[in-house]
């Protein structure tokens, strides 16, 4: 921080008190040249503008570091008091995918055949042609189920309240797909509702909810996803200056 810039700051962080009490450390920050930065920032838009969504999976082997190395970096999202409050649960076991497919289309049976879905979310979801039908949840190679974890239960059995769960598990979540995008593998964001099953199928204790289930692996070759249009920067930036 430059000294004309330290001068703004009245109050300096951490305090000597807080800083006597909790370790802190120096930031590593690297500061990029605005070319640089522009750059890096043109070729990821570009990267990840082509992540897609696909609905049928190859069954080809995907090595579990891979999985591993996706939930690490998705554990570098910040997240309320830094409390982390998630769990990502990796099946790679047929018996148990089969499981979890089976009490999958079991709820989306009701979903979309038996009305539970009112008239206009089915309407949103024409256009993806879904149904109740979830091949690709036994097909891929990987199910991971990431569950927030409501509150924290420590050694002893004491209970301590996590804050802002579901922002800091979607913040979670989104660098997951960031990552595995990245590193050349597909996934689909599914949310049967609800998702109770998982907690059973899984067992999971009480204070993990189940959050959402991304079957991951390859896209099936010549698979295809429907034509969209994402919003444009316009449509989803406002600039106050």
């Amino acid at each position: 921080m430059a000294a004309s810039d330290a001068e703004l700051y009245e109050h300096t962080y951490p305090s000597p008190e807080l800083e006597a009490r909790h370790p802190f450390e120096e930031l590593r920050f690297e500061r990029l040249e605005p070319e640089v930065m522009s750059r890096r920032a043109h070729d990821f838009y570009a990267l990840m503008d082509k992540r897609r969504s696909p609905r049928m999976f190859a069954s080809d082997p995907v090595p579990a570091e891979l999985i591993e190395l996706a939930v690490a970096t998705a554990s570098t999202a910040p997240s309320g008091a830094h409390k982390q409050p998630w769990r990502f649960v990796a099946v790679q076991d047929p018996d148990v995918k089969a499981k979890i497919r089976a009490a999958a289309e079991d709820e989306e049976r009701v979903n979309y055949l038996e009305n539970r879905m009112n008239e206009e979310w089915q309407e949103a979801l024409a256009p993806l042609g879904t149904d109740h039908h979830k091949e690709f949840l036994e097909v891929a190679p990987w199910l991971v189920v990431l569950f927030e974890e409501r509150y924290e239960v420590r050694p002893d059995g004491e209970r301590r309240k996590n804050y802002y769960v579901k922002e800091s598990t979607g913040i979670a979540a989104g660098v997951f797909i960031t990552a595995l995008h990245n590193m050349g593998l597909a996934t689909l964001t599914h949310t049967p509702s609800p998702m109770a099953f998982l907690t059973k199928v899984l067992g999971r204790p009480e204070n993990e909810r189940p959050f959402v289930l991304f079957p991951i692996g390859y896209p099936l070759p010549g698979v295809k996803v429907p034509t969209l249009r994402r919003k444009s920067l316009e449509e989803v930036l406002v600039t106050v200056s």
